[in-house]
């Protein structure tokens, strides 16, 4: 399958995310989904963030934008009370003056309130924190699982059961309608779920349910493997992931998803070429079509660089569109707006 196939079965992934989680009966968590969003060491192509939907509406009120590492250190321990910053705040591990330019970026965001008494910076919580992400999984897409591809992905989702940073991994592949799914028959973890996805229609069957990870435990994490052989006797080298170390990375990636959504792609595209479309699939998913190469692209090919790339004539912005745009404004409108129902309360 070519880059734009493996990226529309991508999108695809995420649309049946967002239309069928949670898998089992239907309960009271909300659901967010991303793409591509992860750590320095690994990024998975879907995440999906089952939420608190009463504390997931109450996190709108900190904006859209995501909250970093230093802008959650702030607002999560703001004080109820006017209080010194550095008897507020728990010792960052860092300089104190990068907390300051934090406490800053928070103020003029308005998610904090800041005073000078005394050339001291005091500050005082707007509103708390919610506790809104409850549990996050992961999902690989290999809609054409080889068996060298399998190798590959074993490793990855092997560091992926180690660390434990997901409560779920699971793997996303095409399904052939076979008897026994291809993939079940590759060497990978048995933690790690398998959902066989038809994705003109949005149908999926598990093949395989995943085990729950220890989120709340130390993880490893793999930094070295044996090479393998009859003569190689080395010992795989690893570290430990302490359980509140996973805690802050699982809510800055959260953050990070509640910010980007997995529609984001037009971010990364050239909307205001007059060859760049939205089609819809299923009546409702809105998928980037360009015009000139006849099907789905990816953002690599929907670049400045594309050898077929055109600007928007200027006259398309005068004729029933938006003043403040033409046909490329609308759709990055209409994404957004689609990407903000999923999050309550951001209007």
């Amino acid at each position: 399958m070519n880059d734009a196939g493996e990226f529309g079965f991508e999108l695809r992934t995420c649309r049946w995310a967002e239309r069928e989680w949670p898998l089992e009966e239907p309960g009271d968590r909300a659901v967010l989904v991303a793409r591509q969003l992860g750590t320095r060491d690994r990024r998975w192509d879907t995440i999906v963030l089952e939420c608190d939907p009463d504390a997931l509406r109450e996190r709108a009120t900190f904006g859209s934008e995501r909250l970093d590492s230093d802008l959650l250190h702030v607002v999560r321990n703001a004080p109820a009370d006017w209080t010194y910053y550095r008897d507020a705040l728990p010792d960052p591990g860092y300089p104190w003056r990068y907390v300051r330019e934090s406490i800053h970026r928070a103020d003029d965001r308005g998610i904090l309130e800041t005073r000078k008494r005394a050339n001291r910076i005091e500050i005082r919580r707007k509103w708390p924190y919610p506790d809104w992400l409850e549990r996050v999984i992961a999902i690989e897409n290999k809609p054409d699982l080889d068996a060298s591809a399998a190798r590959a992905l074993g490793a990855q989702l092997e560091h992926d059961v180690a660390v434990a940073l997901a409560d779920e991994v699971w793997v996303a592949t095409r399904a052939t309608g076979e008897r026994v799914e291809p993939v079940l028959l590759e060497d990978l973890p048995i933690e790690v779920g398998v959902l066989a996805l038809e994705p003109e229609t949005l149908s999926a069957s598990v093949e395989w349910y995943p085990r729950s990870l220890a989120v709340d435990e130390p993880g490893t994490r793999i930094l070295e493997r044996p090479a393998g052989g009859a003569r190689d006797g080395s010992a795989a080298r690893f570290e430990y992931v302490e359980p509140d170390a996973k805690a802050e990375k699982r809510l800055e990636i959260a953050e990070r998803a509640y910010e980007r959504g997995w529609r984001s792609f037009v971010e990364t595209m050239r909307p205001d070429c007059r060859h760049f479309e939205l089609r819809a699939t299923d009546g409702q998913q809105a998928m980037p079509y360009c015009g000139a190469r006849g099907g789905c692209q990816t953002a690599a090919a929907c670049s400045g660089s594309c050898p077929e790339f055109e600007p928007e004539p200027p006259a398309w912005r005068t004729r029933g569109w938006p003043i403040e745009g033409g046909p490329g404004k609308r759709l990055r409108r209409l994404l957004e707006a689609r990407r903000r129902r999923n999050r309550p309360g951001a209007d």
